[in-house]
């Protein structure tokens, strides 16, 4: 692998886990990167982006985050690091100083798809399974969307309540991925975070699950981003 690049820590969001992004591991290997996967337990916030600490603790070198979903909020925070060099959000939360996914959805626009979350058991929350397909990952087998909605990872309310302290991607360079067909983050919202953040933007017709229903558009962000930062 090339000395010279960044290596890619890729982070998942809520109720999946790490196992998604092998179709865009396999794709960015193939294309000379180093990549790491974090395991993030989605707890807790902090035990999330001590997740991530414990692999940019294993690089030698730079590394630039990638945060599907939650997991943008996650390295919104953990990207002050001074290992990270660029930050790429895919369909994710661009989150800024003191916003929380809860936070963020607390107020959907009129129209707007609203996350069929269950309401909270034992601190914990889940997607309805019989919805599960539709708002999360419409564009994916109805087999693979089963298997998706049936293995979901219980999403701690602490961590999807935790809030940024300080927004990396005031003082990093950063790249985001539009699911024009997500029904969990609104498309409109996406946009505005990447504007807001000064992300550089690319639109993809895809659900929530894009990571796993397009991983080559996935790959090719990663890598302009990897090839800039």
């Amino acid at each position: 692998m090339s000395e010279n690049r960044p290596t890619v820590v890729l982070v998942h969001g809520g109720f999946v886990d790490g196992s998604g992004w092998r179709g865009v591991y396999d794709r960015l290997r193939a294309m000379g990167h180093d990549v790491r996967i974090v395991q993030n337990p989605t707890l807790t916030f902090n035990g999330d982006i001590d997740a991530v600490k414990h692999v940019l603790d294993d690089i030698t070198g730079p590394a630039i985050l990638v945060g599907h979903s939650y997991g943008g909020v996650i390295i919104t925070e953990a990207g002050n690091d001074p290992r990270v060099t660029g930050l790429v959000y895919i369909t994710a939360f661009a989150a800024d100083k003191g916003e929380s996914v809860l936070s963020l959805v607390a107020n959907p626009a009129p129209g707007a798809p609203v996350p069929p979350i269950l309401p909270p058991r034992d601190g914990f929350l889940l997607l309805d399974r019989d919805k599960f397909a539709a708002s999360f990952a419409g564009d994916l087998p109805a087999g693979e969307a089963a298997f998706m909605a049936d293995s979901q990872i219980p999403w701690g309310l602490d961590a999807a309540d935790g809030a940024v302290t300080e927004a990396a991607w005031q003082t990093k360079p950063s790249w985001y991925l539009v699911a024009a067909d997500d029904k969990m983050i609104p498309p409109a919202a996406q946009r505005q975070m990447a504007q807001r953040a000064g992300a550089t933007v690319r639109e993809v017709e895809a659900s929530h699950a894009v990571y796993v229903s397009q991983p080559q558009a996935v790959a090719d962000l990663i890598h302009t981003a990897a090839e800039t930062a």
